[in-house]
């Protein structure tokens, strides 16, 4: 037996580019392993970090960094001391 996909039942809705960006915002923040080049341009007024270097980003849902940790279990503890619910992305 096929059922049908649970989005097939509701009509399609479209969203701005305003509204996309607002997504999430104060409930949702993004879990990211990072390395030094990329966190270098990431974070503004962070001291110089070598590029080899490996640091868990925890990022607001607009894309505004929140902090740094080296352990990924610390920045997932940031988010819920800030109550948001961590997504982890690649």
């Amino acid at each position: 037996m096929i059922r049908n996909h649970p989005t097939q039942n509701y009509p399609a809705q479209s969203y701005s580019k305003t509204d996309l960006a607002h997504l999430g915002e104060g409930s949702v923040a993004y879990l990211r392993e990072m390395g030094g080049e990329e966190l270098n341009g990431k974070f503004p007024g962070l001291p110089h970090i070598e590029p080899a270097a490996r640091l868990w980003a925890l990022f607001a849902a607009n894309g505004q960094p929140i902090l740094l940790s080296d352990a990924r279990d610390r920045a997932i503890a940031g988010a819920f001391e800030n109550d948001l619910v961590p997504v982890s992305i690649h």
